[in-house]
């Protein structure tokens, strides 16, 4: 873990400043006190880093979970969502003895890219208003339609009319300074690897608000920069910390939402972690059974002290790794980092501007949403193009859940479409004006899903014809085919079709009954 410390804590510097804001964003739209979403980042980041078997995955409160926790602050009470969130941990931990990890390989690539992909874009999307100093929204307010009934798009059409002069002058210069960090100054020397860009443009965004400071053109407003919460003493601080009421422990809807929790953030998890996999240079493989372990003590922890749900989150994983992040010692300090600076310097952390955090996350959201992926989807064919498409389309305008849903479903009807199109392969043997025969070779498996391709093409043959049958290469046979091949016996006498069955074990000539002569040859 400490063997590419040199790499992991700089990445882990650029992760905290990205998480920052996240977290309190993401509080902020789940109705819940601001220093629940740092509650949730540190126990993401030491806790579930600890634990988890992933190199590169960075854990902390995701926006997906959002409107879960919303409602039910709304309906049972912050104090009895913290029980949630503690039952929601211990059967996420339940979830991972019983191996439900596997659940995550079970979606395709094409819905995996769409779903980072469409994450890019909406990072970019949400960040142009803070970019120009514009939307004093949440940072967590990722969804299409916001809490003040505005849009992503309708947010941005209105920033024209209200742009900061002084946020977007910073943000340009911390954009101007990341790219000239990471395409040239990071090549100049060790010195700019081990000084990350992003923390460079974050202490000129700290020295240009101070600079600043009183100017009524230049001058940045409090709305437009982190909001830590400040204790004034250490009792304040311990003061901020919640504990869950076991009162309401035996009623349904606190187990409801509790499972809930479990299961979105379990499957949220999941997905991460095959995108993170995707995504990490030496092509390491997390344990998704201790994956689901580690993320359920963090979800415990988290709920007995105050904190939000905790999921694997693909913005801090992905931006761990474009900053060099090596081992999971870069999500661990990242955790410590938060620890820290809640501690000992939340003035300081006020002062960073927003629109610089936004310029951070531009980059994050460019290097998940290039456009040359498109273009690489597309060559795939549309096999592969369109349940892409369809999850970036879910995701952009609804969450992450309908998105990959979307995604998943689209996918799903590509596999029925082509299982039905390679049920059987057709070939006209010869033809005459008297006679044609009809050869029919079966695929390897042959389901229910097959069944409306086959009788279409029976149906066609005309009185007379001779009809042969290959099953050599069939393993499984759906007892539907069967049935529908023994319906067919009574056609093809009436119609005088000759069928010829040819298997492994020799040829057969409309035999009797297709039941009894399958399973003699053991197919079905």
């Amino acid at each position: 873990m400490f063997k590419h410390l040199n790499k992991d804590f700089p990445a882990s510097i650029v992760v905290f400043f990205v998480a920052i804001p996240l977290c309190l964003g993401i509080a902020l739209a789940s109705g819940a006190p601001l220093f629940s979403g740092l509650i949730a980042g540190i126990i993401g980041g030491i806790v579930v880093g600890a634990i988890s078997g992933s190199s590169l995955g960075v854990s902390g409160p995701a926006a997906g979970l959002a409107a879960i926790v919303l409602a039910a602050i709304t309906n049972l009470g912050y104090e009895n969502l913290l029980l949630a969130v503690v039952i929601g941990g211990a059967i996420q931990i339940g979830f991972g003895l019983l191996k439900a990890g596997i659940i995550g390989y079970y979606f395709p690539n094409s819905v995996i890219k769409g779903m980072l992909t469409g994450i890019g874009i909406i990072i970019i999307l949400k960040q142009i208003p803070h970019f120009f100093g514009y939307d004093d929204d949440p940072q967590g307010d990722w969804a299409f339609f916001q809490v003040d009934g505005e849009n992503t798009f309708s947010e941005i059409f209105n920033m024209v009319n209200g742009i900061s002069p002084g946020a977007t002058i910073i943000a340009v210069i911390a954009m101007i300074i990341l790219v000239l960090w990471e395409t040239v100054l990071s090549k100049k020397g060790k010195f700019f690897k081990l000084v990350q860009g992003p923390l460079v443009a974050v202490a000129a965004g700290i020295i240009f608000y101070l600079l600043t400071q009183g100017d009524d053109t230049l001058g940045i407003s409090k709305e437009h920069l982190v909001n830590v919460p400040v204790p004034d003493s250490f009792d304040s601080f311990i003061g901020q910390f919640t504990l869950p009421s076991f009162e309401m422990i035996g009623t349904l809807q606190i187990w409801i939402t509790g499972f809930t929790i479990a299961l979105v953030a379990s499957l949220e998890t999941l997905l991460c972690v095959e995108a993170t996999d995707k995504l990490d240079p030496h092509k390491r493989t997390t344990p998704t059974n201790r994956e689901l372990f580690a993320q359920g003590t963090g979800n415990m922890l988290s709920g007995m002290i105050g904190g939000l749900p905790i999921t694997q989150v693909i913005v801090r994983s992905s931006a761990n790794i474009q900053s060099g992040g090596q081992t999971k010692m870069a999500a661990i300090l990242h955790g410590f980092l938060l620890l820290i600076s809640i501690i000992i310097i939340p003035n300081i952390l006020n002062y960073i501007p927003l629109s610089v955090l936004a310029a951070i996350l531009f980059l994050v959201g460019y290097k998940l949403a290039k456009p040359a992926l498109f273009r690489e989807m597309y060559l795939k064919g549309w096999k592969q193009f369109i349940p892409f498409i369809v999850t970036i389309v879910g995701i952009v305008f609804g969450d992450l859940l309908i998105g990959i849903g979307l995604g998943l479903a689209v996918g799903i009807v590509v596999i029925l479409i082509k299982s039905y199109q390679n049920s059987y392969f057709l070939h006209i043997e010869n033809e005459t004006a008297e006679n044609k025969t009809v050869k029919m070779t079966l695929a390897e498996e042959v389901t229910f899903i097959n069944k409306g391709a086959i009788i279409k093409e029976l149906n066609k043959l005309k009185e007379n014809s001779n009809l042969i049958m290959d099953v050599r290469k069939s393993r499984y046979l759906d007892n539907d085919i069967i049935e529908i091949l023994d319906d067919f016996r009574v056609k093809a006498a009436e119609k005088n079709i000759d069928i010829k069955i040819i298997s492994e074990r020799g040829t057969v000539e409309n035999p009797d009954s297709y039941q009894e002569f399958f399973a003699q040859k053991k197919i079905s």
